[in-house]
């Protein structure tokens, strides 16, 4: 992706211009160190992933339970890897997973009131190692900025159907 000619076999991509390259590199950089030192504040204050935080923090914030698709939805994680992560959640005491009356076919997840004090118990960390890498270098128009420009984004690539909706790959039967 960092070389100005196109890969062999690549078609008729244009490469990105340098500006866009050194944003795309950047936002990533910015990305992997907040999301390294929210994980490590997490699972030093909590013994949870941010992935399982996530699922705590959208079932804490909805007022009944949610189904497996609405939260792999919501947290972009895949459907296998979201049920491993309830599975230890459940196991652990901290949601609750059963069959929605209303559809067979979906399992319904609610949180548990363990899960909810774990949950607050480990966003004040959160909200200050957020607030200290991210916010804090901003000013209040730079937040508004980049709260606009990130909302777009998350837009245009939600406009694609949910992960959830997207069908599975099959293995050959060979």
């Amino acid at each position: 992706m960092t070389d100005a000619r196109p890969a062999a076999g690549s078609g008729d991509v244009e490469p990105l211009d340098p500006a866009q390259l050194g944003t795309y590199f950047v936002l990533l950089e910015a990305v992997s160190l907040l999301q390294h030192q929210v994980e490590r504040q997490l699972r030093t204050e909590g013994g949870i992933s941010y992935v399982q935080f996530e699922v705590l923090a959208r079932l804490a914030h909805t007022p009944g339970p949610l189904t497996m698709t609405q939260l792999a939805d919501g947290v972009v994680y895949s459907r296998s890897g979201l049920t491993y992560q309830a599975g230890l959640l459940e196991k652990a005491g901290l949601i609750t997973r059963g069959p929605d009356p209303d559809d067979d076919r979906a399992t319904l997840v609610a949180i548990t009131q363990d899960g909810r004090d774990l949950f607050h118990r480990v966003l004040p960390g959160h909200v200050q190692v957020s607030r200290r890498l991210l916010f804090d270098p901003l000013t209040a128009d730079d937040v508004r900025q980049l709260g606009d420009i990130m909302a777009r984004v998350r837009d245009h690539m939600r406009a694609r159907p949910p992960r959830s909706a997207t069908p599975r790959k099959r293995r050959d039967a060979t």
